[in-house]
């Protein structure tokens, strides 16, 4: 998967905490830590990716919260 050509999405947090990773049309899984999220990326073909990476690519939007929050907005999960 190239980067350039699908954009990185993270979603709101659920209410347990987890936040569901796409990159383009594809679902690549559940995070419940920035560190899931690097994970996803590599086993998707993009072994650069890194927590830095993450914090300061324009291709990755962030939705409900940066890269510091996995929690929701009911507080569900700490």
């Amino acid at each position: 998967m190239a980067s350039d050509q699908q954009p990185i999405v993270i979603y709101p947090p659920a209410g347990d905490g987890g936040r569901r990773v796409r990159a383009g049309p594809h679902f690549l899984g559940m995070a419940y830590t920035l560190l899931d999220v690097v994970e996803f990326l590599r086993l998707a073909g993009m072994e650069d990716a890194d927590d830095d990476w993450l914090r300061q690519s324009p291709l990755v939007e962030w939705r409900g919260g940066g890269p510091d929050t996995w929690t929701s907005a009911h507080g569900l999960h700490d």
